[in-house]
């Protein structure tokens, strides 16, 4: 079943105690995998921005309501005609002007000083696409509900592989630091022995090739477990400057029980699949949409308006030059003939929604199959876990039995040096398989539908 993680007690308490690291660097955030998942879906970018995704459709939703509401604007003009436009009348009948030889009169109809002030409100009384238009809104709300579950969704994946990194390197540092002191040890015995004639140079020249190796892998360690930690907090939101300290080791997460309850799981729901079947509800309310477009629209209007002129700029706003009109109305529009547009528009709407349906057949069957498959990655990766781990204690085992035998001197400086890579390539192999387990494990609870 789908996992809720209610946060805010804890992000408050973590966002209390950053501001005092400030004033005290040395200390440290300590932090479980479920904590850094708790804080990740409250700071990660790619959270936030789904929350605020889901905001912005609510704001949708308003806006498509607010269409079928009443729209009401004032209206407020002056005009001054500086040259008051003619008005040509035939020089004829009673009005003809005899003294004039053309045979048009220009006559100048209009005051110098205009204005008037209205409200005017519009009401829409019938539109297809208004009742579409909501319940296309609220479906969008749905899909930004789900995408906002994906985007946690990730971000738990990212977080707990990033977290798993930090682990591994943590034992891998740990185990080279072993081998270092291991090798330093057998270095500085050798070099005894040679300083007493019991070794040749070359020997030690040996063993110092390898101590130089195994030094360069440690740095190269060193930096890869800073690294997977500053990408961690890149995950989780939290500031470069601030530092972290995983509380949990690999032990804490490799419960067997667990993991025979992973494999025996059939799955849950999955949000891609509520994902791509909103979708096709929005495709079918776009169709529904254009086929609407061919029923009229019916807007009803009002408008009250006061209007009023003068010869004189100072007798504009008298109330005796001023009159009012009122008028009440409804208006029609009925679509004829659009060339076409609407009847292209409904056929791409259905390409459309066949695409989706088959990006959901599609998805329902991908799902068993990526179930299957991790599975199977888990369990090969299990499998070459206990390989490895294995080959890991033999391979130690072997270099110590070497070791002793070349201390006792009935073995050859250059089997230690051969026993020591042996070591060193067992463990590498066993941290990769390690990492792959882990992963795999993720990949599996991400196919399920539980993470």
């Amino acid at each position: 079943m789908k996992r809720k993680i209610h946060i805010g007690f804890y992000t408050l308490a973590l966002m209390l105690f950053i501001p005092a690291l400030t004033q005290a660097q040395q200390q440290v955030i300590p932090l479980t995998l479920e904590e850094s998942i708790k804080f990740a879906l409250e700071n990660n970018v790619e959270a936030k921005n789904a929350k605020l995704e889901v905001m912005a459709s609510q704001a949708t939703i308003n806006e498509n309501l607010a269409r079928g509401l009443p729209q009401i604007n004032g209206t407020f003009d002056f005009t001054h005609n500086f040259a008051i436009p003619l008005v040509f009348l035939p020089n004829e009948g009673p009005f003809a002007n005899p003294e004039s030889e053309s045979d048009v009169i220009a006559a100048r109809f209009g005051v110098d000083f205009q204005s008037s002030l209205g409200v005017r409100m519009d009401q829409m009384i019938f539109d297809g696409s208004y009742f579409v238009g909501l319940k296309a809104a609220k479906t969008l709300k749905r899909l930004t509900d789900f995408d906002l579950e994906k985007a946690e969704i990730d971000v738990i994946e990212n977080i707990k592989k990033a977290y798993f990194t930090v682990l591994v390197n943590d034992e891998r540092l740990q185990i080279v630091e072993a081998n270092l002191s291991r090798i330093d040890q057998l270095w500085k015995e050798t070099q005894i022995l040679y300083e007493e004639g019991f070794a040749e140079k070359l020997e030690v020249s040996r063993i110092r090739v390898q101590r130089n190796n195994l030094q360069s892998e440690y740095d190269k360690v060193v930096t890869a477990t800073a690294i997977s930690v500053e990408l961690l907090k890149l995950q989780m939101g939290i500031p470069f400057e601030f530092e972290v300290r995983l509380t949990e080791s690999l032990k804490d997460h490799n419960n067997p029980v667990l993991i025979e309850e992973l494999l025996s799981n059939n799955g849950y729901r999955r949000v891609e699949m509520d994902q791509i079947k909103t979708n096709i509800e929005l495709a079918n309310l776009d169709l529904k949409n254009n086929q609407v477009q061919y029923m009229p629209t019916i807007n009803g209007f009002l408008t009250y308006q006061r209007s009023g002129a003068a010869l004189d700029f100072s007798n504009t706003f008298n109330s005796s030059n001023w009159f009012t009109a009122a008028f009440v109305g409804v208006n029609m529009a009925i679509p004829i003939f659009d060339g076409f547009s609407k009847r292209s528009k409904i056929q791409k709407n259905r390409v459309q929604i066949k695409q989706l349906e088959n990006q959901a057949y599609y998805f329902d069957q991908s799902i068993d199959v990526e179930i299957f498959q991790a599975k199977k990655n888990l369990k090969n990766s299990l499998y070459a876990l206990e390989v490895q781990s294995e080959n890991r204690i033999l391979a130690l085992e072997v270099f110590e039995m070497t070791k002793i035998k070349y201390q006792e001197g009935v073995g050859s400086n250059l089997e230690v040096i051969d026993a020591d890579s042996a070591l060193k390539e067992a463990e590498a192999n066993y941290f990769s398989a390690l990492y792959d387990a882990l992963i795999a494990k993720v990949d599996l609870e991400k196919a399920l539908g539980i993470l």
